[in-house]
């Protein structure tokens, strides 16, 4: 039966590659707004903003990183709703397929879709300045945690697509809590500057975790307080596995509870 819902799954999965395939404007423009966040902030803010140790270029690259996939998970919740709503759902629920396959499916092509992205990323970090320090198999690792991240985040939109019932409404509502998420973070600027009542809760966003082992892992950690304190600074690693396990383990189950539901609606 995982034979058969894998390949279910990956069937899909194709479909939905072929998709972006026939409208590359999807890809296009999700690969353009993260460059340009890496411009403005690099050449408008950069200047202003203090990095102990490292350029600001290496400090902000991995934030980027993983505003990007987080972003581009929305495309998750957009997908889902615009196949319930156009009723390609219930022609899936015709076929004798997994009805595990839609969803498995769309949230890998997302996946596939954020690989080309952060190659795209990764060449455009390497012309303003960024470089990764510390060896092949850390900067493996680290892709692996961005790459993973961007896979849970993708099961929290798949419940927000199948929650709502329009496209229009799975746009806003799938992107809408990722700015606070993200700009709440170290993503951008070191948490030391931020507020101390906000302070804990950026050292502990599940963004900021990532972020902060994208950072060691590449080499581009800056010094002191500027790295953050507590748990959240000594343990980024295992502390960002454990973030995306414990996403996967509530969402997973509550996107294929949702899916049920709206598939039978």
């Amino acid at each position: 039966m995982l034979t058969e819902a894998a390949s279910d799954g990956w069937v899909v999965t194709k479909r939905n590659l072929l998709k972006i395939k026939r409208i590359p404007d999807l890809v296009i423009f999700s690969t353009i707004q993260p460059i340009m966040f890496v411009l403005l902030f690099a050449y408008v803010f950069g200047g202003a903003i203090a990095t102990p140790g490292v350029s600001y270029r290496e400090f902000l690259m991995p934030g980027i990183f993983v505003q990007t996939v987080a972003f581009g998970a929305g495309i998750t919740a957009i997908g889902l709703a615009d196949d319930l709503q156009k009723g390609i759902v219930d022609r899936f629920r015709s076929l004798p397929m997994s009805r595990g396959a839609v969803l498995f499916g769309r949230t890998t092509s997302d996946l596939l879709n954020n690989v080309f992205v952060v190659i795209v990323m990764s060449v455009t970090g390497v012309i303003i300045g960024w470089r990764i320090h510390d060896g092949f198999l850390r900067a493996v690792a680290a892709y692996a945690i961005l790459l993973l991240f961007g896979y849970a985040m993708s099961w929290i939109s798949a419940v927000i697509g199948l929650s709502v019932k329009s496209v229009e409404v799975a746009q806003s509502a799938g992107f809408i809590w990722m700015f606070p998420l993200t700009f709440l973070s170290n993503a951008f600027v070191p948490t030391s500057s931020l507020p101390a009542v906000l302070k804990p809760v950026a050292e502990w966003n599940p963004i900021s975790s990532v972020v902060l082992a994208l950072r060691v892992l590449w080499g581009n950690t800056p010094g002191g307080a500027a790295n953050g304190t507590g748990f959240p600074a000594h343990h980024p690693i295992w502390l960002s596995l454990g973030w995306c396990v414990l996403i996967l383990a509530i969402f997973m189950p509550l996107a294929i509870a949702r899916y049920r539901r709206a598939a039978s609606r």
